[in-house]
Order: structure tokens, then C-alpha cells, then sequence
């Protein structure tokens, strides 16, 4: 099943950080966010990826053109050099698109001008390339399968943020407050940005100019979208403080995201 992942954004809220590169080329450990992505969606057998190309598109092409196995794998050198197996090889299998989809191209744009490539998928999956998981992609794929009559399906999920939120009286001026909660102790749940799509949502992206809200307002109102709640592990790289906080995760060892150390 081919993944699309847009990679095409200006990342405005961590341009102090990727002034000169995209974010997902922002690095997790020693790999940028977006290897992390692949490597999720690759242990659960996908591995065909188009990349939806914009703001510094050359960051993104350069970083795959010069992938080095052996510099990123343990490996085992014999015949004075010649001869170099990798333990394990990473990307060896994989097959990867790059597209230059424009730089302010709109989300719902940039699927539509990858549509050539996706000819023959009948359900193909997507990502907005800045966000991690440890969800059960292989459930969330059989789900959506058995349920033929609906089109987009995405993860739902608890939002990472660390605001609260506060009820209080309507209208201008001072109100007393009833309640402050973190927003995590709400019921909110928040778009995940893990999304399965049947070939049908071109027809919709046709009436509508973005994918979230317009086409996904427009399923709802014909009871063909569906979204998969996932209470487990979820984080968002939107923010300078984001970064910090998973990459100082990975230094520790808690990698929940890393679902190919365990299947």
C-alpha cells in the first residue's frame, strides 16, 4: 500500500529551527523526523512512499540521494573491503517518490497533483510528515477495509498540549470560572494526522479547496468519514519545544514511537 507524506510546508512555527531546511528534515537522534515516519509505516509492510516536495525541497532529495547503509547500520566488513553486510539494512527495499508539489500549495493540492502516482491503489494511507505514533496501523487498515461504504478514515487522538482549559461565562469582561483543567484531563481529541484513503477522495477534492476541514466536512455530511481513537503514545513536532522534548525521549531510550524494535 503506497503512503503519501506531505513534506511540502513552510514550518512557520519552528522557522528558527528550519530556516534552511523543511521540518521534517529536523532531526531526531542522528535521522530527521521524517525517517522515523517511514520506518513506522515500513514494520508494518508499507514501503512505497511519494513524497509531496515544497519549501526547500532540495534539503529533502539531497538527504536520500546521499543516504549512506553503512554509515546509519551496524555492519560487518570483510575481504579487505570489499565485501560489506549490513545488520540489518534500513532502506534497502523501500521505494520512494519525490515530488515538487509547489511551495504554497494547499494540502488537498498537493494530493491532487501526486493522483498519477497512486494509479491501481484502491486504499492508500497519508501523513502530514511532523508526527509520530505507536497506534496499530495494521487495525486501523483492516477496519477501514471492512468498512467499504466509507472514503477517509484518521487518527483521533489526545492533544500533547500543555494548556488548560477554562470554563467560564459568556461575553466580554471578567466571568467567574467554573472549571480549569489540563486539556489532556477534557474529552478533546485532536486530528493525529494518520490517515487511510480510498481512491474517492478525489471526487470530493474536486468541490472542495482542503483536505481538513472542507472534504472531511463534506464526507461528514454523507456519513463517509470515520476516525480510529488511539489512547496510546502520540507527539507532535510543531514546535522548538516539541523537538527538545522527543529528542531528549530518544536520548533516555523511549523511543515509543520505534514499533519496528518490536515487531
Amino acid at each position: 500500500m503506497k503512503v503519501v507524506l506531505f513534506c511540502g510546508g513552510l514550518g512557520l512555527r519552528v522557522r528558527e529551527l528550519s530556516e534552511e531546511i523543511p521540518k521534517p528534515m529536523l532531526t531526531i537522534g542522528d535521522r530527521p523526523i521524517l525517517w522515523h515516519i517511514m520506518r513506522y509505516y515500513a514494520a508494518f509492510g508499507h514501503k512505497d512512499f511519494i513524497l509531496c516536495l515544497g519549501y526547500h525541497a532540495d534539503a529533502i532529495r539531497d538527504w536520500f540521494l546521499r543516504y549512506s547503509q553503512p554509515q546509519h547500520n551496524d555492519f560487518v566488513l570483510s575481504s579487505g573491503g570489499r565485501s560489506v553486510e549490513l545488520l540489518p539494512s534500513e532502506i534497502h527495499d523501500w521505494t520512494i517518490t519525490c515530488v515538487d508539489t509547489g511551495l504554497h500549495t494547499s494540502i488537498g493540492e498537493r494530493l491532487k497533483r501526486v493522483r498519477q502516482h497512486l494509479q491501481g491503489e484502491d486504499v492508500f494511507l497519508a501523513n502530514y510528515g511532523d508526527n509520530l505514533t505507536n497506534a496499530p496501523l495494521d487495525k486501523i487498515v483492516e477496519a477501514f477495509k471492512r468498512s467499504k461504504d466509507k472514503t477517509a478514515c484518521f487518527l483521533s487522538v489526545r492533544p500533547g498540549l500543555s494548556m488548560h482549559v477554562v470554563e467560564c461565562g459568556g461575553g466580554e469582561g471578567l466571568r467567574p470560572v467554573s472549571s480549569i483543567r489540563g486539556v489532556r484531563d477534557t474529552e478533546l481529541w485532536v486530528n493525529g494526522g494518520y490517515f487511510v484513503f480510498r481512491k474517492d477522495i478525489f471526487d470530493d477534492l474536486e468541490h472542495c479547496h482542503e483536505i481538513v476541514p472542507d472534504t472531511f466536512n463534506r464526507l461528514i455530511a454523507q456519513n463517509r468519514l470515520v476516525a480510529w481513537r488511539h489512547e496510546g503514545f502520540w507527539a507532535s513536532m510543531d514546535t522548538a519545544k516539541e523537538m527538545r522534548q522527543l529528542n531528549e525521549d530518544y536520548a533516555k531510550g523511549n523511543v515509543q514511537w520505534a514499533v519496528w524494535e518490536r515487531r
